[in-house]
């Protein structure tokens, strides 16, 4: 009878592997981001990352740091996007960083999206200052995603490591 248990066991192991194989694939994966700002001053930066696809579309918000949707319209290639395509960002969205500070955040990806052209891109604006829509941009591959990428505006850097 255990001899029975253990092969009827055995064959639902193999059975719903390949199953749970192709979820985990179909799925997606969470990563630790932490975001260094430079030593600007004035008010704390509007940050936007979005999943850019390789056509360089925005397809995507995955987080919003900056509480006051009165000021996105600063973020202003975001804001198109946002104005034509709504979502409801409320569940990505933070407080603002300030110059200095650094604010870490989980991004969730979609697995299908690694190794396949995308990238994030991590836009700022800050209030009577300069607007960076390519602050910085991080292609979404297995090294990038394990990468820290300097910033041209705003941003020191940007630290990413899969959340474990």
């Amino acid at each position: 009878m255990k001899s029975f248990c253990k092969i009827v066991l055995a064959a639902a192991i193999l059975y719903f592997l390949p199953i749970s194989g192709m979820a985990q694939k179909a799925g997606s994966t969470q990563y630790k981001c932490l975001v260094q700002m430079t030593n600007y001053t004035g008010q704390g930066a509007y940050i936007v990352v979005s999943l850019i696809d390789p056509k360089g579309n925005y397809e995507k918000t995955l987080r919003v740091m900056g509480p006051d949707k009165k000021w996105y319209n600063t973020l202003v290639s975001w804001d198109k996007f946002r104005k034509k395509k709504p979502a409801d960002v409320d569940a990505v969205t933070g407080p603002s960083v300030t110059g200095g500070d650094r604010s870490v955040t989980v991004l969730d990806i979609e697995n299908t999206k690694i190794n396949a052209g995308y990238k994030l891109r991590f836009e700022t604006a800050v209030e009577d200052q300069k607007y960076h829509e390519k602050d910085v941009e991080i292609p979404v591959t297995t090294e990038g995603l394990a990468s820290k990428v300097d910033g041209s505006g705003y941003i020191r850097y940007v630290r990413l490591a899969q959340n474990n």
